[in-house]
């Protein structure tokens, strides 16, 4: 896995906590962006215009939500 995996959570959010499962069960290694205690994390999802977590970005591409689906595909490229 060479992508860059990163998730933008909140502490209350029950989907980033499933989201966290997910990639730690695989084995996959994730940088967490608290936007609760991370000011910097929740100005750049507001200036991307999301306004929802988890937001789930695999190298370049981002996903609003758990996607089980689409996050299989993008690590299968």
């Amino acid at each position: 896995m060479s992508k860059e995996v990163i998730i933008f959570t909140s502490s209350t959010c029950s989907h980033c906590h499933t989201a966290k499962e997910y990639f730690s069960d695989k084995g996959i290694q994730f940088i967490e962006r608290n936007i609760q205690t991370d000011t910097s994390a929740r100005k750049e999802l507001m200036q991307r215009g999301i306004m929802a977590v988890p937001v789930i970005q695999i190298g370049e591409e981002v996903i609003v939500g758990f996607d089980r689906e689409r996050i299989e595909e993008l690590l299968a490229e």
